[in-house]
């Protein structure tokens, strides 16, 4: 088979998995464009598409064209094969250290000086989600924000004001927490280094 031949396979073989399985290539958009920090306007005008059209991508109810899935992977640097990898890590449980994706937050949504290093990668298929937020010096989350759920978080380095409804903790290494999310949160840094929670919640918001 030629080169041509091969080329002309590729593209049948990946227009048939995106028409096969549009929610796993939403994943992985999605997850694609959030650790690169782009918004959803971002990503369309770079790619020359919709925003509504992008979204119901991610949300898996439409499935790109070929032309447009080239032009997406293009811009978030990545290419159209991991898009369609069925595993994720070592049969999907493992996920080794410098290989989680680390996801920088729009600061006008999420707050700034905030990063999130994957524990449990976005999947529909996951009731958890679990991240290690990092928050550089000065920095706090937008909020507060509330919804439904809840929360737990262990303080893996640094100090950290967590504000839950009316209350506000100091807190450092080694302390933990847990709260009912429908409570109004937020936190920032407060100490004069780089802090890094490790944090879960329930069921999955972001």
């Amino acid at each position: 088979m030629n080169k041509i031949e091969l080329d002309k396979q590729a593209r049948e073989n990946s227009r048939e998995i995106a028409e096969t399985n549009p929610a796993r290539l939403g994943t992985r958009l999605k997850l694609a464009r959030q650790t690169r920090g782009l918004t959803l306007k971002a990503l369309a005008e770079a790619a020359n598409c919709s925003e509504s059209l992008l979204s119901k991508i991610e949300n898996g109810k439409a499935s790109p064209s070929l032309p447009m899935l080239h032009r997406l992977v293009q811009v978030l640097e990545t290419n159209i094969g991991w898009m369609f990898e069925e595993s994720d890590g070592e049969e999907g449980i493992v996920f080794r250290a410098g290989t989680r994706p680390l996801i920088a937050l729009d600061p006008l949504r999420r707050g700034e000086g905030i990063s999130l290093e994957r524990i449990i990668p976005y999947s529909q298929g996951h009731l958890l989600q679990c991240n290690i937020h990092h928050i550089e010096k000065d920095g706090a989350s937008a909020g507060p924000i509330q919804h439904a759920g809840e929360e737990v978080g262990y303080v893996l380095a640094g100090k950290v004001e967590l504000i839950v409804g009316e209350r506000q903790f100091q807190l450092a290494a080694g302390d933990a927490f847990v709260f009912n999310s429908d409570l109004p949160h937020h936190y920032r840094n407060i100490g004069s280094e780089r802090a890094s929670i490790f944090w879960v919640n329930t069921p999955p918001t972001f």
